[in-house]
């Protein structure tokens, strides 16, 4: 069906690779008096606009700016060593995909088309209004608010910026909008009412928390906006689940699966390999070139065991051996990274993990297929953008944070995910507070405290290495867990090991790497790349010299570029940035 279907939505697609549509049809060469007349007029500027779906490898990659995650090369953001830009476009404090959106939404009233086919398409540009607009608030702050299509001469272009509160109200009537005018029914891989949905539950979720934990206020009204977009898509019956009933893969296949899984994935990102649309989630995870990302201990120790309590509460959890704490886990788990007895799919070959491609020792297969994609920037493997898992959980969340949540409410989100992982259900009844993430996030008070909690930890085992991460940070305020240690496996010293206790050395940790290697056997020699929190024993520190730090005063928000703040006097930095 892909192949067919995408044959269809080839502009589409290739138009969000190139990034830039409308550098094909400037905005002063469509001249809305002669083009915005008929339906495949409409669709076709439309259809540039679906350049604003994250680029190919954002899907994964945007989680390694986050505690989830630890490179071989440090993440400035997350070490707190981002610096003020002097350029616009590197601050991302650009706006020239904004005006493509507001000149389409200045002159489709043109067209001589039902009136039903003229809001359809409105609604796809205010709902990309509405993202873009949620995407610059989520980095700056307050910004300015446009409805309009400006010109270098508009004096409006060197305003102030509006509040928060205008831009965010704004945005939600965009969502509003859309929701109310897109089609239920649009082609595949297309924004439709369920969509547009979806992005107003998970934009009011993320300003609804943002103003209670930063204690901005209006809170409630956000919240709820979020409980009833998500409630709407779960009546609205179109999506579900996917499972096979199988806990051990159902969840790896949402994300190796050549075609999406559209009975969950209500947006996906489509690649064809004929059309030269391919990301990179093999090579990134399996080629030490490409950041050699190994998520973190901390991650790990999310996953709850089988029995649905924490794997933190098991004295000496924390200098367990790779085989020992990978065992009677969250099947989520061994879907998401190497465990005891991986193979690649359709291979047969066990691996462990391989530490030039996981410094930490946890190394990703969550977005890896098989042995055909190995060749850089090859997967054609569809990547989600909204799914129903995160649906599911922002109305649990949001339920949460009101004050509401109810066990009805529990077994329609969270217990239906992991029913599908094969784990227990959460009960609110007797439900203890888990020290760990209680130390995790303290700013969490009030009657649904250890059910907030929980959600969170639910959030962040189901959505790993989706990019949720760093922004779920942002708005609990709890960035300072940026500045812990990022620590990997525990080693009880130096020597050779079993890692998956198949009766061959895997791994040697050395002093000095031996001239003649043994065969099969990885050496990392410690004091160099490789250091043990300990000393002599410990868990492994990826990036041992590294200063990390975050500033609550500051590191919130980005700053704003040097040259807007010269341009356009009216524009002041954010606090801490002066």
């Amino acid at each position: 069906m892909k192949k067919i279907l995408f044959s269809l939505l080839a502009l589409l697609t290739l138009a969000a690779c190139n990034d830039d549509f409308m550098e094909r049809y400037p905005l002063d060469q469509v001249s809305p008096q002669t083009y915005f007349r008929t339906e495949p007029e409409l669709n076709t500027y439309i259809n540039g606009l679906y350049s604003y779906l994250p680029l190919p490898n954002e899907v994964f990659s945007a989680d390694f700016q986050s505690d989830n995650v630890e490179t071989k090369a440090y993440n400035r953001v997350v070490a707190g060593q981002h610096l003020v830009e002097t350029d616009a476009s590197a601050a991302q404090w650009n706006w020239d995909y904004l005006r493509k959106v507001n000149f389409f939404l200045e002159n489709y009233g043109r067209a001589d088309v039902p009136p039903e086919t003229r809001q359809h398409y409105a609604g796809i540009a205010r709902f990309f209004r509405a993202w873009f607009y949620f995407d610059k608030v989520k980095r700056f702050g307050a910004v300015p608010w446009y409805s309009k299509s400006l010109s270098s001469a508009d004096a409006d272009l060197y305003k102030a910026r509006d509040s928060r509160e205008l831009v965010m109200d704004s945005v939600l009537d965009d969502l509003n909008f859309a929701a109310a005018n897109i089609r239920a029914n649009a082609p595949y891989s297309t924004v439709n009412k369920w969509v547009a949905l979806a992005l107003k539950a998970r934009v009011a979720l993320h300003e609804g928390t943002y103003r209670k934990y930063h204690n901005l206020g209006n809170e409630r009204k956000f919240l709820e906006a979020a409980r009833d977009a998500a409630q709407a898509i779960i009546t609205g019956g179109v999506y579900k689940l996917y499972s096979t009933g199988n806990p051990a893969k159902d969840y790896q296949d949402l994300f190796t699966a050549e075609d999406a899984k559209v009975i969950e994935v209500l947006l996906p990102r489509v690649y064809n390999f004929d059309l030269k649309v391919t990301h990179a989630a093999n090579g990134t995870f399996i080629t030490p070139t490409l950041g050699g990302p190994g998520l973190t201990k901390s991650l790990i120790d999310s996953y709850l065991t089988k029995e649905g309590t924490p794997f933190t509460a098991i004295p000496g959890y924390d200098t367990a051996s790779f085989y020992s704490e990978t065992q009677n886990r969250d099947p989520r788990l061994a879907q998401t990274i190497r465990t005891p007895g991986y193979t690649r799919l359709g291979a047969t070959q066990k691996l462990v993990p391989d530490f030039d491609n996981a410094r930490t020792g946890y190394q990703a297969i969550k977005f890896v297929t098989g042995t055909t994609s190995d060749g850089f920037n090859t997967n054609t493997n569809d990547l989600p953008i909204f799914r129903y898992a995160e649906v599911l959980l922002i109305l649990a969340e949001a339920k949460a944070e009101l004050g509401g949540l109810t066990q009805a409410d529990l077994e329609a989100t969270v217990n239906k995910l992991r029913q599908r992982a094969g784990m227990p259900n959460l009960n609110l009844a007797g439900l203890a507070i888990d020290p760990v993430l209680e130390s995790q996030y303290p700013n969490v008070n009030g009657s649904q405290k250890a059910a907030i909690l929980e959600i969170r930890r639910e959030r962040r085992v189901e959505l790993a290495l989706e990019g949720f991460r760093y922004q779920d940070l942002m708005r609990w305020k709890a960035g300072r867990l940026l500045a812990q240690p990022f620590n990997g496996m525990y080693f009880p010293g130096k020597g050779t090991f079993d890692l998956d206790r198949d009766g061959k050395v895997d791994i040697a940790l050395v002093d000095n790497v031996p001239t003649s290697r043994q065969p099969g056997v990885q050496y990392l020699k410690l004091g160099e790349v490789f250091v043990l929190s300990e000393g002599s024993k410990g868990r492994i520190i990826a990036q041992p010299n590294l200063n990390k730090v975050f500033d609550e005063n500051k590191h919130y928000l980005f700053p704003l570029p040097r040259t807007e703040l010269v341009l356009n006097p009216n524009l002041v930095q954010n606090p801490g940035w002066e």
